[in-house]
């Protein structure tokens, strides 16, 4: 199976922002479009990665260690595309 990286983007705006509705906003896209791809990490991976209680959002023990090493490589990611698009990378 293909590493789903849309699930792993969308889980860690919500292990991020402690919300699904607030991932949603800011991935412009619904609070269902959310929890599914998350539901489907959970599947790929085998583990829950949250706890939900009522309204209340926490990160599992594999959610919150998943998080912690998904973390960094996401935010080099988002780095390395805002300088390219801005044209701070050195190269252009």
């Amino acid at each position: 199976m293909i590493i789903p990286f849309r699930a792993i983007h969308y889980f860690s705006e919500v292990a991020r922002l402690g919300s699904f509705s607030k991932a949603a906003e800011r991935l412009f896209v619904t609070q269902s479009a959310v929890s599914h791809q998350v539901k489907l990490l959970e599947d790929y991976l085998g583990h829950e990665l949250f706890i939900r209680r009522g309204r209340q959002l926490l990160l599992s023990a594999v959610g919150r260690s998943y998080y912690d090493k998904i973390n960094t490589p996401i935010e080099t990611i988002q780095l390395a595309t805002r300088g390219i698009k801005s044209g701070t990378d050195g190269r252009l």
